[in-house]
């Protein structure tokens, strides 16, 4: 038996999880979410693995960010600069480039703004090399770690997002990641917002930071642009308005003027069209539930966690949430027991769930109680109404 309690109140017509069905984007991979709950306010095609070019860097700052906070690394070690990292990143390779020279000793701090205002290859795998050993091996490492964090689309061979067959992740895993690198590293963070790095003396004009949203959209103050021939133009980026911070990214734009224009709508977007609604904390009260042959007659519903709901302003009179169990509950009851979940809804389609748990304990009736209840119960059924 469905039993449908709570819907009338206005505390529930509040949105939800699956919303964007009246937003586009002409990005070809999307997701916008909320940083403080990690809710997906918007997603489109965003758990397909695709290639991230530069937005790769932002996995290899990851790793070289925790190694610093570790103490196994410091802002001040020096590393060398290989050949292969020139020849591959450096001026002549054609590539973003910090324009390293071959031999040269780089503290890791400017490789590091290297890496983020500059993107430049030639300081990626510079700072992979002196880190694992090779590049390939400090690829598996970013990989590894990545599964640990719970990223699973990911797959990179390399500390750049040169394109390599099977080089890819989600935008919603990249979302993820930077959402972690934020809350993980807040002292680092703040080189994400650098607008310009002044190292590359063979090209001076090559110094200002790509983010297109860094000083245009209020509040942007990071993370990571990126563009191969297979990836398009992409971007995930974060900004700050009030209390509330947004992360976007998206990828397969196809120009930068395109990418810097979409990425300013979407962050608009995500703090004017989306937002999100706490309904409850953990442990609060939705409603009661019938309980049969107790030595009570209904149990409170609880919330197993804090009720978080993600929605889109536009359409937010469309959603509904619904308190569900099969009932009534069979007593005895342990308080916690799993016995009904809270239903946000959307044109009559569940779009999140949220468990209900037990209460209280609840004993069972003794044997006359039970029969009693099974008597009345049985000349109620056969009266009819």
């Amino acid at each position: 038996m469905r039993a449908l309690l709570l819907i009338v109140s206005a505390l529930f017509i509040l949105p939800t999880a699956a919303l964007a069905v009246e937003f586009e984007t002409a990005a070809a991979n999307a997701v916008i979410i909320d940083y403080k709950t990690g809710l997906v306010l918007y997603g489109k095609a965003a758990d397909e693995p695709v290639p991230p070019a530069s937005m790769t860097k932002i996995m290899t700052l990851y790793m070289v960010f925790e190694r610093i906070k570790s103490g196994a690394l410091s802002l001040d070690d020096e590393f060398v600069v290989s050949a292969d990292a020139w020849k591959r990143g450096g001026f002549s390779s054609g590539s973003s480039t910090m324009c390293l020279r071959p031999k040269e000793r780089v503290r890791v701090e400017d490789l590091i703004k290297g890496v983020i205002v500059l993107s430049g290859n030639d300081a990626a795998i510079t700072l992979a090399e002196n880190i694992a050993g090779s590049e390939a091996s400090f690829a598996r490492q970013m990989t590894e770690r990545a599964h640990e964090l719970g990223l699973n689309s990911v797959t990179f061979h390399n500390a750049t997002g040169w394109p390599d067959p099977g080089h890819e992740i989600s935008v919603h895993d990249l979302a993820a990641l930077s959402r972690l690198i934020i809350k993980d590293f807040p002292e680092d963070y703040v080189y994400f917002a650098q607008r310009e790095f002044d190292w590359c003396k063979a090209a001076p004009s090559n110094r200002y930071n790509r983010n297109p949203l860094l000083g245009v959209f209020a509040g942007a103050d990071g993370l990571k642009t990126g563009h191969t021939k297979e990836a398009g133009y992409g971007l995930a980026a974060s900004a700050v308005r009030g209390d509330e911070r947004r992360i976007v990214v998206f990828t397969g734009m196809t120009s930068s003027r395109g990418r810097a224009n979409e990425g300013e709508r979407l962050m608009r977007a995500g703090f004017n069209e989306f937002g999100v609604q706490s309904l409850y904390g953990a442990g609060a009260v939705v409603g009661q539930a019938k309980v049969r042959l107790g030595q009570v007659q209904t149990v409170d519903l609880v919330t197993a966690s804090a009720v978080d709901v993600p929605f889109y302003k536009p359409a937010r009179r469309k959603m509904k949430a619904v308190m569900v169990y099969d009932g009534p509950l069979q007593a005895p009851l342990k308080k916690g027991a799993n016995v009904g979940r809270l239903d946000i809804e959307s044109g009559g389609k569940v779009v999140a769930s949220y468990p209900l748990l037990a209460g209280a304990d609840v004993a069972q009736k003794g044997l006359f109680g039970r029969a009693m209840e099974g008597l009345v119960n049985l000349i109620r059924g056969k009266g009819g109404a």
